[in-house]
């Protein structure tokens, strides 16, 4: 029995400045696949998994009829990532905070979860939670 490679998934969000939003990701320790990034869009990769697509408002807008959300005053996802310990938590969203990321809720603790978050240079949330005996 052959096993079903595992499914990927690939968040799009747009961004104001690709080359800044570059920057900022990077500074956080995530690299871009040169196969898929461009003047246009930039892959953002997580894991072996889970990559961020990064696309310029006017291309990402391409893809759908709908209006486009400013993530820097509405919200319409947050983006959480899991890490491996509450040190990992606290390193990667203090990392995001010297790249001038901003903090929008202070740290959680529910004893079995740890999380904490940063709203990118975009505006876009992103969670990131520790969480003790999760699957996987």
């Amino acid at each position: 029995m052959t096993m079903a490679p595992p499914q990927m998934i690939f968040v799009n969000l747009p961004v104001r400045d690709l080359e800044a939003s570059r920057t900022f990701f990077g500074a956080l320790g995530y690299t871009f696949n040169p196969q898929f990034t461009n003047q246009d869009a930039a892959c953002m990769v997580v894991s072996d998994s889970i990559f961020v697509m990064l696309l310029v408002e006017p291309f990402f807008q391409g893809f759908t009829p709908r209006p486009l959300c400013d993530a820097r005053s509405h919200t319409e996802v947050i983006t959480c990532l899991s890490a491996p310990s509450r040190a990992a938590v606290d390193t990667l969203v203090d990392k995001a905070l010297a790249a001038g990321a901003s903090e929008p809720m202070p740290a959680r603790d529910y004893g079995f979860m740890y999380q904490r978050g940063f709203q990118d240079l975009d505006g876009h949330l992103w969670e990131i939670a520790y969480m003790d005996g999760a699957p996987g």
